[in-house]
């Protein structure tokens, strides 16, 4: 496959954005956001169908938070130690959480998604203090869907202002929204601290 050739990608995306989007919410250096951006702007061209990228990266992202929640709500992420990505899985969980702080409010679990590891931190804070499954999950999907429409919609945007290869689009589009979420990660390390107003019950020392 020449992935430098637009139409090599084609309907071969719609197969990775489940797996690699699911991927990320147990490990965020999984470039799935660049994959979602890259479908956004291949659909200027109209080689994929920019609507179905947004659906499937949405499910997946809903997916993939729902998995690690329930992790960490029932306390059987300690399962995963019995294997190396298990415990390298533990590590991004820790690393996440201290940059970008155990929050556990809905608001959190909608938009922290939007700043490197602030998905996987909200996910498992939001398990460790045993937010309501049916709360966690409205807000995992809205913000899922949030997040999905923002990435087609930066590729798309950054693919039919510049007129350049798709590849290069999508590298700008990702340039943009890592540059946002940095920004947006400054302000949200400033003000985290402050107690969750959503937790069902006394939040737990990660301990795992």
């Amino acid at each position: 496959m020449d992935l430098g050739n637009a139409d090599s990608w084609g309907t071969a995306l719609y197969f990775w954005i489940i797996p690699f989007v699911m991927g990320d919410a147990i490990f965020p250096p999984v470039p799935s956001e660049m994959l979602v951006i890259t479908g956004g702007a291949l659909s200027v061209d109209g080689r994929v169908n920019p609507f179905f990228i947004v659906i499937l990266a949405a499910f997946a992202s809903w997916l993939g938070d729902i998995l690690v929640f329930q992790l960490f709500k029932r306390r059987l992420s300690h399962v995963l130690d019995r294997w190396k990505w298990g415990l390298r899985f533990h590590a991004a969980v820790h690393s996440a959480i201290a940059k970008a702080g155990r929050s556990s409010t809905y608001g959190a679990i909608i938009g922290l998604r939007f700043i490197p590891g602030g998905r996987l931190a909200t996910t498992a804070a939001a398990g460790i203090a045993n937010v309501s499954t049916r709360g966690f999950s409205l807000c995992a999907a809205l913000g899922g869907l949030l997040w999905a429409s923002w990435s087609v919609g930066l590729g798309y945007l950054t693919g039919a202002a510049t007129g350049l290869p798709f590849w290069a689009s999508s590298l700008i589009g990702v340039g943009v929204g890592v540059v946002i979420g940095a920004v947006v990660g400054v302000i949200v390390t400033r003000r985290r601290g402050s107690r969750s107003p959503v937790v069902d019950g006394p939040e737990e020392e990660l301990d795992f």
